[in-house]
């Protein structure tokens, strides 16, 4: 993906992962702790922000990393790593229950994504994608990460403006979304509307901070604290949650 290089814009690659780390752990923490409600509402709006722009920096990490196997290596250990820490944190009752495979897995099957991509070519890799995709229906967001990942990868390839591709981000995002709530809740289609339009400004605000913020740089100080940090955090966070779950 050509890399945005704007120096008037504030933000590098490095705050804006600590943002949605810091989103995706009130994501978390609205999931497994709070009762329904506005704030809980708010706290899983905030943490949709996450996503979309875990799979921007995919794509555009991808071309410029120096080794794309030990990349891979990296993402799938640290899948199996997060995998208890991820079951403890959101199994609802008892101490643990298989719930899933966590985004690690999901970012896992995006990198496979590419792989396909460079290896095989657009259409030759479409067998690929689809066996991806479905795969992904037994990970954390299913579906909408590898199809995010497309998307960006799509659009990196064919030249299609960035505002372009996340609006289709965001589209398919609350879409999703509504289709959720209009099969598992109760009220009527104007809130299942208003609720996943509320929704679908986490990866909006995902969209603005990526398009006018990004300056397409990395921090100046500190890259490889960072770089441990964002994969390390993930399992951390989720072992902290569960056994804060199972005190609580």
């Amino acid at each position: 993906m050509n890399r945005i290089c704007t120096a008037d814009k504030p933000l590098n690659r490095d705050v804006i992962k600590y943002i949605a780390m810091a989103a995706m752990l009130l994501n978390h923490i609205g999931n497994i702790f709070l009762k329904p409600g506005l704030l809980r509402e708010l706290f899983l709006d905030v943490g949709y922000f996450t996503a979309p722009v875990m799979c921007y920096f995919l794509v555009e990490g991808y071309g410029y990393t120096r080794s794309k196997r030990k990349y891979g290596e990296r993402l799938l250990l640290f899948a199996l790593l997060s995998e208890i820490p991820f079951c403890l944190a959101f199994t609802e009752k008892g101490l643990l229950e298989f719930q899933g495979l966590n985004m690690i897995f999901t970012l896992f099957l995006c990198f496979l994504l590419l792989v396909a991509g460079e290896k095989l070519g657009e259409n030759r890799a479409i067998p690929v994608y689809i066996l991806l995709f479905l795969l992904s229906a037994f990970c954390d967001w299913a579906f909408l990460a590898p199809m995010f990942t497309w998307l960006f990868l799509h659009g990196q390839k064919t030249g299609a403006p960035l505002r372009r591709t996340f609006g289709w981000v965001v589209f398919l995002f609350w879409l999703t979304e509504l289709q959720n709530r209009l099969l598992t809740e109760t009220g009527s289609l104007s809130a299942c509307i208003l609720k996943s339009l509320g929704a679908a400004a986490g990866p909006a605000l995902a969209a603005f901070v990526i398009l006018y913020l990004y300056n397409g740089k990395r921090a100046a100080r500190g890259q490889l604290f960072s770089k441990w940090f964002f994969y390390i955090f993930y399992p951390a966070h989720l072992l902290l949650l569960g056994v804060l779950r199972l005190l609580l």
